[in-house]
C-alpha cells in the first residue's frame, strides 16, 4: 500500500500511541507511590478519631460518589455487564478495597513501620511469582535481577542500613493483619491484570469502589454498634476526604493504569518506593532527618525498577 511520505502508517502509528502509553505508565511509577504513602500518614493523624472499619468504609464510599458524576452514566450504560461480572467485582472489592483498607489501619495499631515495610517489600515478589506461574506472564532474567536489587534497596531501609538489626525483629499480632493485606494487594494486582472482564477501565474500577463499600458496611456497622464511632470535626471529616481523592481515586486509578502497559509483576514493584517517600514526606512534613541508608537504599531501588521495567529490544539479523 503506498503512503505518502509524510504520513505515517497505521502501524507506525500504533506504535507510537503505545510509548506515549507506556511513557505514561514510566512517570506515574514514581508519582504512584507518594499518593499511596499519603495513606498511612493520613491514618496515623487521625488514629484516635477515626476507627480503621469507619475510615476505610467512609474512603471507598466517598470515593465512589465523588467519581460517580464522572461515570454514572456508564455504569447505566454497562448494568448488564456489571450483573454478569459480579463475582469478580465483589472479590476485588473485597481485596482492594475492604482487606487492604481496614486491614492496614487495624494492624498499624500494634505492630512497627518496620515491620510494615518488611512485609509489604515481600508484595512485588508474590505479585511477580504469581503472574509468571498462573499466567504466564514473562519473567526474563533482567526482571528477576531488577526485583532482587529493588528488594535490597527496600531491605537497607527497612532495617536502617543495619544488617544486626534483622537478629532483634520480633513480629506481634498485627503483622498478621499486614500479611494478609499485602497478600489481597497481590491476589488484586494480579486479578486485576488477568481477568480484565469486559468493562471500561474507570467504570470497573468504580463498580470495585461500590462492591468495595458495600463489603465492608457490615464491618462498620458493628464496629460503630460497640460504641467506636468517628469524632466528627473539620479535622477528621477533611482527613477521610483527603484518603477519598488522593490514594483512593488517584492512586488506584493510577495503578491500573500503569498495569496495562507495564503488566502486574512490573508495577507491582511501586511498593519498593514507599519506604523512599515515607522517609521523603517524614523529612518534608514531620521533620524528620534523612540519613545515608535512605539514599543507599533509593540507589538500588531506582537502577532496580528500570532494569525491571525496561524493554530489551530485538536483535535484527
Amino acid at each position: 500500500m503506498n503512503t505518502p511520505d509524510n504520513e505515517p502508517s497505521a502501524s507506525e502509528t500504533r506504535d507510537a500511541a503505545l510509548q506515549r502509553e507506556r511513557s505514561l505508565a514510566m512517570i506515574l511509577l514514581f508519582i504512584v507511590p507518594a499518593l499511596f504513602t499519603t495513606n498511612v500518614i493520613v491514618a496515623r493523624a487521625v488514629h484516635d478519631t477515626v476507627p480503621p472499619f469507619a475510615l476505610a468504609y467512609w474512603r471507598w464510599m466517598l470515593a465512589f460518589l465523588i467519581f460517580l458524576p464522572v461515570v454514572g452514566p456508564d455504569l447505566w450504560r454497562h448494568r448488564a455487564a456489571i450483573a454478569a461480572e459480579w463475582r469478580d467485582l465483589l472479590v476485588l472489592g473485597i481485596l482492594g478495597m475492604g482487606i487492604c483498607g481496614a486491614f492496614v489501619y487495624i494492624g498499624a495499631d500494634t505492630t512497627s513501620a518496620t515491620n510494615i515495610g518488611l512485609i509489604f517489600g515481600t508484595a512485588p515478589i508474590i505479585i511477580a511469582g504469581a503472574s509468571t506461574l498462573i499466567y504466564g506472564e514473562p519473567m526474563g532474567r533482567a526482571k528477576a535481577s531488577g526485583i532482587f536489587i529493588s528488594l535490597c534497596g527496600v531491605l537497607i531501609i527497612v532495617f536502617r542500613g543495619d544488617a544486626g538489626a534483622l537478629r532483634s525483629l520480633t513480629f506481634v499480632p498485627g503483622d498478621m493483619w499486614i500479611v494478609c493485606s499485602a497478600l489481597a494487594w497481590a491476589i488484586y494486582s494480579v486479578m486485576l491484570r488477568h481477568r480484565p472482564g469486559t468493562l471500561p477501565n474507570q467504570t470497573r474500577f468504580s463498580a470495585t469502589m461500590l462492591f468495595g463499600a458495600l463489603a465492608l458496611l457490615p464491618f462498620y456497622i458493628a464496629e460503630s454498634a460497640r460504641g467506636i464511632v468517628p469524632t466528627l470535626n473539620v479535622e477528621t471529616i477533611g482527613a477521610v476526604l483527603i484518603v477519598a481523592i488522593v490514594p483512593g481515586l488517584g492512586a488506584y486509578l493510577g495503578y491500573a493504569r500503569i498495569q496495562r502497559s507495564l503488566g502486574a509483576g512490573s508495577t507491582g514493584l511501586i511498593l519498593y518506593l514507599a519506604p523512599s517517600y515515607a522517609a521523603l514526606f517524614g523529612w518534608l512534613l514531620l521533620g524528620e532527618t534523612l540519613e545515608p541508608y535512605h539514599f543507599a537504599g533509593a540507589a538500588l531501588i531506582l537502577p532496580g525498577i528500570f532494569l525491571s521495567t525496561r524493554r530489551v529490544k530485538a536483535r535484527a539479523d
